[in-house]
């Protein structure tokens, strides 16, 4: 089945406020209550919650966790999926720090930098790698997914070689479009850019 981006990220988005008022108590939510939190329509939540052939009750809704194991089954890999980051700079650790434990199926397994202080380390529970042992211990941990926080000018350098070592998806932060082959999935986050979008709209009002 041919799924969208915004398909996935809308799901995701959902998925993350449901496991909010799962904590606080809430089991079940209807379509246009997760709409107005999640900035959408109910008719879109309920085309795409049907997109993974789950339904709710007409009387009660959505029951809160047998929809987030629904999303989860439809977005999150059978095994363990392994990720890596580049760069252990303060933007590399506070990633790290803030992933760890979100996602039973997603792993942090190795971070890489060039800077010998931080080579052979263990920052936040991960080891750091030099950048020259990148393919033996991508292949190794049967890592595919990949965090670039490296500066611009090092950017399209780095995401070859994870492509080389065998990367399959990167989340890009440095401020650079890179030039990667199509069968490579590409997240660019630039915050300053984002930053800036947001000071502009301020203004506005």
């Amino acid at each position: 089945m041919k799924i969208s981006e915004k398909n996935i990220e809308r799901l995701l988005l959902y998925r993350r406020i449901l496991c909010g008022l799962r904590s606080e108590n809430v089991e079940n939510i209807y379509s246009h209550q997760l709409a107005r939190i999640a900035d959408t329509t109910p008719e879109q939540v309920r085309r795409d919650i049907m997109s993974i052939g789950y339904s709710g009750s007409s009387v009660k809704g959505y029951n809160i966790i047998r929809l987030i194991e629904s999303i989860g089954e439809f977005t999150d890999a059978r095994e363990t999926q392994r990720v890596t980051i580049v760069g252990a700079g303060n933007l590399g650790r506070a990633l790290i720090d803030y992933f760890q434990g979100r996602r039973r199926k997603l792993f942090i397994a190795a971070i890489f930098d060039n800077d010998p202080q931080k080579i052979d380390r263990v920052i936040h529970g991960v080891r750091c790698y030099s950048v020259e042992q990148m393919k033996e211990v991508i292949q190794k941990n049967n890592i595919d997914v990949a965090i670039l926080c490296v500066p611009a000018a090092a950017a399209q350098q780095v995401a070859e070689l994870l492509i080389e070592a065998g990367i399959k998806g990167i989340l890009n932060y440095a401020p650079v479009k890179l030039s990667l082959p199509s069968h490579i999935y590409v997240e660019n986050r630039d915050m300053l850019l984002a930053v800036e979008k947001v000071a502009f709209f301020s203004r506005q009002h």
